[in-house]
């Protein structure tokens, strides 16, 4: 499955209707996010349950600042509405692979769990 473009229109419903998606925050002049995207569309292919997105930081203002970007290109995990990963710099293709890979073998009851409990510490 290719990569959709993610807007401020559709990324809260894609982030809800699906149970992951990995968005690629770029930009058109961004020269390693050029070199990103292949690899991205390329793994994209190997998880066709899994929702490639991207968002041009340069037409989607709103939307990376709402993730606090400040750095391109980065890649940010979502497994059922939580984020579950957010690091900036492109990736090797067995680097993206293992952290998908991660990213679906975790047991979200866990994960919602340990959310719950450092939010009763503070």
């Amino acid at each position: 499955m290719a990569s959709v473009e993610l807007t401020t229109e559709n990324f809260n419903s894609t982030v809800a209707e699906n149970d992951m998606v990995l968005v690629d925050f770029w930009a058109p002049w961004c020269g390693p996010c050029r070199s990103f995207a292949p690899i991205f569309d390329k793994v994209s292919e190997k998880y066709p349950d899994v929702i490639f997105g991207k968002v041009n930081t340069d037409a989607e203002q709103g939307l990376a600042g709402a993730f606090q970007i400040r750095s391109i290109p980065t890649l940010m995990i979502f497994r059922q509405k939580i984020i579950i990963f957010m690091q900036p710099g492109m990736l090797p293709e067995t680097s993206l692979v293992e952290v998908i890979e991660k990213a679906l073998a975790l047991d979200m009851d866990q994960v919602r769990k340990e959310i719950a409990e450092q939010e009763g510490k503070e």
